[in-house]
């Protein structure tokens, strides 16, 4: 595991419920739409796992080979996707549904009604201090919609991807091909979300804790893979 390094400024290991956990990100080629993320997976992880380790997945990577991203000058966004999207509030950590494309997608995925109800509900208890109303009432994985940002790893800097299609059905198709169970995550440096896992035992907020610095990298890192091993 001695080439297996954190990224700058991160750490390998952390403490979570007593244990100290570490976390090996793993470098891989720019993954395109079309591979088959379960066998790209089984390639980088195989000389490197061993009994016990689990295996966390940035969503990002699965989106892409599922053909879920898309160069933004194919999106034409809506008269809605307009509107709507100077509601949103702006991050420094990610586009999210702060672009045109981005909410375009958004509508496309769950439909105009849905967003538009789920916009409602945020409206009205946003002024109680309420906060994610709006992803908590939409589902489907909205939370993980993205889109281009300059630190995004080329092509996808000129991109906008929904989040992966059946991320707990793809976390257990990996684990049975790899052995190992598996996490699909959405992180970043406001937080993780949970997408996808091969155990419904894993607790969500252990896995969040271990993640919950973001040890991944998807710009000039290419670490979207992470091997994270209880440290003995």
């Amino acid at each position: 595991m001695n080439d297996l390094q954190p990224n700058t400024d991160k750490k390998l290991a952390i403490e979570v419920n007593g244990m100290t956990m570490l976390r090996f990100p793993i470098q891989t080629h720019t993954i395109m739409s079309g591979e088959n993320i379960i066998d790209v997976i089984e390639q980088y992880v195989k000389p490197y796992a061993k009994y016990g380790d689990l295996v966390f997945v940035s969503e990002r990577v699965v989106a892409i080979a599922q053909g879920r991203a898309f160069p933004i000058k194919d999106i034409k966004p809506s008269w809605l996707a307009r509107f709507l999207v100077r509601f949103v509030h702006k991050s420094p950590y990610g586009i999210g549904l702060g672009s045109p494309w981005t909410m375009e997608l958004a509508i496309r995925e769950v439909g105009a009604m849905r967003i538009l109800f789920a916009a409602f509900c945020s409206a009205i208890t946003k002024p109680f201090g309420m906060k994610g109303v709006f992803y908590k009432v939409v589902g489907n994985n909205i939370n993980a919609i993205d889109g281009p940002c300059d630190y995004t790893l080329p092509p996808y800097n000129e991109y906008a991807k929904l989040g992966p299609a059946r991320p707990h059905e793809v976390a257990r198709q990996i684990r049975d091909k790899i052995g190992y169970e598996t996490v699909i995550i959405d992180a970043n440096d406001l937080g993780v979300a949970i997408l996808g896992k091969s155990n419904e035992e894993l607790s969500d907020d252990w896995c969040k804790a271990v993640f919950r610095d973001n040890p991944l990298g998807q710009s000039s890192e290419r670490t979207p893979i992470c091997i994270v091993r209880q440290q003995l």
